[in-house]
């Protein structure tokens, strides 16, 4: 953006900003008390769409608010929250980074939302940073102003290439027909490829679409298994043993739906392995589908965290269960809720550096920059946004956290398949979306 057009762009908005702080990674959110001036923040998720909904995100600020303030607030500074339903929509997108800058937010922290082409020019307009992006928009990697805390959808879906080529000969993706869907073929081929396996079958599919008949049938027949072929795959069973064939979708909130309508068109001994990733299979899905019974069982899933069951999470889940007054959009196994969790305990961390009555958007911009290593209590590696701390790849820059963790449903629940993360930094830099 030039000079010119950054000013007018200001002018149009109005402006202003203070700023939050939130979470603590190893203990209880709180802060010493006193007299300090307020820090507003805003959390976005789309809630109540035909698409992908995020309600936990925006419930967990929340509670994290409240338990912040009933230990009065952090380093002194009351939070208080705004939250903003961006509706999967271009524009509602928009709307929300605007309300951002009126109502004075020094921050827009643990946030979702597809349309960073929308929201992230203003934010940049104004000098407010966007703190730990769920990671869906290409934007939330290249910004200067963004400072994610996970490696987004890009990420996933390398990791998720490289967890399914131990196991598989062939493998399809069903993935949205989006400009963003268009990136997830080549970051996953890329994953693929190290071992020497042929890039995906590449099935696109509506992203709202209510069945994925078309679309289940194609990635049967790419990896052998439709309906006029043999059966003689055989079935996937055990996490442990061998697919020839393997089926992954990333299809957010839509993924349930298509792997019902694949599940209609298996044919006994013919089942392969299915796969996805964290945010399009979680463990509210499996448990609202059968269970062990359900058709996720022996599923590979790849993830940014630990399983949700790892004690690292235990002082997230006391906010939860002290702060949410039975709030039942609270999953504590959601991505997007621990995603913001994170995303918080960065924020605590960067306010109670600065020591300061006031905290603006720039005082907050200049501690991440400045080399504020953030300690999430394991979750994550020390999470650093220093340029040196960079991705050496121009379509992924602001990538700063590499690890996924390679997860399998087993015996109905989501557990780590091996121990420890997986570094996919090196894959990422071999990948090129742009040619």
């Amino acid at each position: 953006m030039t000079g010119w057009r950054r000013f007018l762009t200001v002018l149009a908005l109005s402006t202003a900003v203070v700023v939050p702080s939130l979470t603590g990674c190893g203990v209880l959110p709180g802060g010493s008390g006193g007299s300090r001036e307020p820090l507003t923040v805003m959390t976005w998720a789309p809630e109540g769409t035909s698409g992908t909904n995020m309600p936990g995100m925006p419930a967990l600020a929340k509670a994290y608010a409240r338990a912040v303030n009933a230990r009065g607030g952090i380093d002194g500074h009351r939070l208080r929250i705004i939250t903003c339903n961006d509706r999967n929509e271009l524009i509602a997108a928009g709307t929300c980074a605007r309300r951002a800058v009126t109502e004075g937010a020094v921050a827009v922290v643990g946030s979702y939302s597809l349309y960073g082409q929308s929201f992230m020019p203003v934010l940049e307009a104004a000098g407010i940073p966007y703190l730990g992006g769920y990671g869906v928009s290409t934007e939330e990697f290249r910004s200067a102003l963004s400072y994610p805390v996970n490696g987004g959808q890009a990420a996933l879906l390398a990791g998720n290439g490289k967890q399914l080529a131990r196991d598989c000969e062939r493998v399809a993706l069903v993935r949205p027909e989006t400009v963003d869907g268009d990136e997830l073929p080549v970051l996953l081929d890329t994953g693929l490829a190290e071992t020497g396996k042929a890039p995906a079958a590449d099935i696109r599919a509506t992203e709202n679409a209510g069945e994925y008949g078309a679309q289940a049938t194609a990635a049967l027949r790419a990896v052998g298994a439709g309906p006029d072929e043999p059966a003689r795959l055989g079935r996937a069973g055990a996490a442990e043993q061998a697919a020839k064939g393997c089926v992954t979708a990333a299809l957010g909130g839509r993924t349930e739906t298509f792997f019902d309508s694949f599940r209609r068109l298996e044919r006994p001994g013919q089942q392969v392995r299915i796969a996805s990733v964290l945010g399009s299979i979680g463990q509210g899905v499996v448990d609202s589908t059968g269970g062990k019974n359900g058709p996720y069982e022996g599923a590979y899933v790849t993830g940014w965290y630990p399983e949700s069951t790892d004690a690292r999470w235990q002082p997230m889940r006391d906010v939860i269960t002290e702060y949410a007054f039975g709030d039942n959009s609270l999953d504590p196994a959601d991505a997007g809720v621990q995603t913001t969790w994170i995303a918080y305990t960065a924020l605590k961390q960067a306010v109670e550096s600065l020591d300061r009555n006031r905290v603006t958007a720039d005082d907050l911009t200049r501690a991440l920059d400045g080399g504020l290593a953030v300690r999430t209590g394991g979750l994550t590696p020390t999470l650093r946004w220093g340029v040196q701390d960079m991705l050496a790849s121009r379509d992924f820059p602001r990538l700063v956290n590499r690890e996924v963790t390679y997860q399998v449903v087993r015996e109905g629940r989501l557990v780590a398949l091996r121990k420890g993360a997986v570094d996919v930094g090196p894959t990422l830099e071999k990948a090129s979306l742009t040619g």
